[in-house]
């Protein structure tokens, strides 16, 4: 016998928390209108900086229905990865808190790909794909219309349990399934902290990040050398920036992740200054191995260390 859709919806939220994820909500395959105007300005005012890829695809980016063809229901997921550890030097280069465990990119596939599994065998055949920062996908839009938050003044995703130190991946599917309402309120109200704490400004409007000012942008995804304002104002960051979340409310109690996978790997925590500076290749590839550093790699590492030292 048939379950009902609603059944349906509901098994595959049940399958996703017994997968590890901390939240998954279900939205219909549509375009995102609402997202055509602000990306445009976006790409038009090079906020992408050398991030040519993002002004690919555009219509692809707003309409997961062109993504996949003949896809009827996006099911996205959270995953809290919020360290219950910290760096044990502080005058330690920083890093980023997300760059803790294993790259999220393997992890997150994975368990979507378990996800995928179960439902093709135990709720229906159907097909599609999993997503995590991936393909043109507006995955912080797809969250919000499947209820799992809002976009903060960061410009980030924010949940209203995991805060905004979570990691959103997506299942593209050509099944009709029950679908949940879209986030609609705002709760970041008259709260500008984010904006304020920001060393660069790199938050230049209302959700609007400035990626050619933004110091994770410069020290993970940029290839040329950053420019001297940038440099200046890095706070001792190597890789990535987690200042604008830091200082949200949100993210003050929020019960870190248990997950193996995101435990810091071995030795990062405890890495002083010398250890940084004195980094060699060969240490690198062996301690950085299938971790969201190889996305700068060797080099770019070292020069992002070699800004702290003038």
């Amino acid at each position: 016998m048939l379950l009902p859709v609603a059944n349906h919806s509901l098994l595959i939220k049940q399958k996703a928390l017994e997968l590890g994820f901390a939240e998954c909500g279900i939205s219909k395959v549509r375009p995102l209108e609402e997202e055509r105007e602000p990306l445009q300005k976006w790409l038009s005012e090079n906020m992408n900086g050398n991030m040519g890829y993002m002004a690919n695809h555009f219509e692809k980016r707003l309409d997961p229905g062109k993504i996949e063809e003949g896809a009827k229901s996006v099911v996205s997921v959270l995953i809290n990865y919020f360290p219950s550890q910290r760096q044990t030097d502080p005058d330690a280069p920083v890093i980023s808190k997300y760059a803790y465990g294993r790259d999220y990119h393997f992890v997150v596939k994975e368990k979507l790909d378990e996800l995928l599994t179960y439902i093709k065998s135990e709720i229906s055949p159907c097909s599609g794909r999993a997503f995590v920062d991936s393909a043109p996908v507006m995955e912080r839009s797809l969250a919000k219309a499947a209820g799992l938050g809002w976009i903060g003044k960061h410009s980030l995703l924010i949940n209203k349990y995991f805060g905004s130190y979570v990691f959103i991946g997506e299942l593209i599917i050509d099944l009709d399934l029950s679908y949940d309402s879209p986030f609609t309120s705002d709760h970041c109200g008259t709260c500008t902290r984010c904006i304020d704490a920001c060393p660069t400004q790199a938050i230049v409007a209302d959700r609007v990040v400035d990626a050619r000012k933004c110091i994770a942008y410069h020290t993970i995804e940029n290839k040329e050398e950053a420019p001297e304002p940038i440099r200046s104002k890095l706070e001792n960051r190597i890789f990535g920036c987690d200042i604008c979340q830091d200082v949200c409310p949100w993210n003050k109690v929020i019960v870190p992740n248990q997950s193996h996978d995101f435990q810091p790997i071995e030795g990062l925590l405890e890495m002083g200054k010398n250890d940084w500076i004195e980094l060699k290749p060969d240490t690198y590839k062996r301690r950085f191995s299938s971790t969201a550093f190889e996305r700068a790699g060797y080099k770019r590492l070292m020069r992002n260390i070699s800004y702290l030292n003038g």
